[in-house]
Parts: structure tokens; sequence; C-alpha cells
């Protein structure tokens, strides 16, 4: 019998939006948007992290003087009760879409070999 793989990733979708995972997420995302200061700061925060990506991405060397700016935001926003409880609520999210790409990617791994590190 075939199966329809993306029948089984809306039940995946599905199964995510009902997760402990994501509903303590989206519980914690709400409540720092419920907040205007926080919302704010939040927003700085992801931003700068962009930003630094984007640079990292296109081979642009980051300044120290951004390194700083950085850490500062990040110590900044990890004094927030509210932002901090959702950044732990991201990296919850993280490890369990990694934990899923990982049981996903199992027959290409069994089929080709794991990658050679």
């Amino acid at each position: 019998m075939a199966v329809n793989l993306h029948d089984s990733a809306y039940e995946l979708e599905k199964a995510i939006r009902q997760s402990v995972e994501y509903t303590n997420l989206k519980k914690m995302y709400d409540l720092v948007n419920a907040d205007p200061s926080a919302k704010a700061m939040f927003e700085n925060f992801r931003n700068i992290q962009m930003q630094l990506q984007q640079k990292q991405m296109s081979g642009i060397e980051i300044t120290q003087e951004e390194v700083e700016q950085a850490q500062k935001t990040v110590a900044l926003v990890q004094q927030h009760e509210s932002i901090s409880k959702l950044m732990d609520a991201e990296q919850r999210m993280s490890i369990a879409i990694t934990e899923l790409n990982q049981i996903i990617m199992k027959p290409l791994e069994e089929l080709y070999g794991a990658p050679q590190q």
C-alpha cells in the first residue's frame, strides 16, 4: 500500500501544533507580544540576530563591536522573565524539530549511509 507523504506531513503538522512544546512556545510568544516593552526588546534582539546571521552567510566579517553589542542585548533580554521563558521554549521546540528531522531522514541515511564528519 502506497503512503501519501503529504498526508503524513499534514498529520505531523497537526501533532506539532498539539504538542506541549508548541503550545508552551505559543503561550510564551503571545505573552511577550502582549507587553509592548517586552515585544520591542525581543524584536530588537531578533533583528540583531538576523543581521549578524546575514553577514555571516554573506561572508562579511562581524566586528568586535557588533559581537559586544549582541552580547549586551542577549544579557538584557535574558534578564526579562517573559523573554527568557520564550527563549527556553524556543530551544525546546528546536530540539523537538531536530529530533523529528533525524527520524524523517533515517530511511535516506540507511540507504546512502550517514554523512562522514
